[in-house]
């Protein structure tokens, strides 16, 4: 018996078998033969969605998601390109190639 070539579900096909499995109307065999896939992944993608439901719902998960601006590096950084810029801006005019810019 040959073996079937691994498929990658997408998430809109993993929720739609999660929700019919949380319907109840079906059996999981019935579901299994339905959507063509393993009982036990329907139970797995059952679980996933069950605990997952809270984050729906959550203000805190969206925060957490974002990553943190570290605004001394900012600053930092800042500090650092006007100061090559003074320094730069100094130099050419200095050279006599900076012609229209303040000196």
């Amino acid at each position: 018996m040959a073996r079937r070539p691994r498929r990658n579900h997408s998430p809109a096909f993993k929720a739609k078998v999660a929700l019919a499995a949380l319907k109840g109307d079906k059996t999981m065999s019935e579901l299994a033969t339905q959507f063509d896939v393993h009982p036990n992944q329907i139970k797995q993608w059952k679980d996933q969605l069950l605990d997952g439901v809270t984050d729906v719902f959550d203000d805190r998960s969206k925060a957490s998601k974002e990553p943190g601006i570290d605004v001394k590096s900012l600053h930092a950084k800042i500090g650092q390109l006007t100061l090559e810029n003074d320094f730069l801006g100094e130099a050419l005019a200095k050279a006599g190639l900076l012609g229209s810019a303040k000196k």
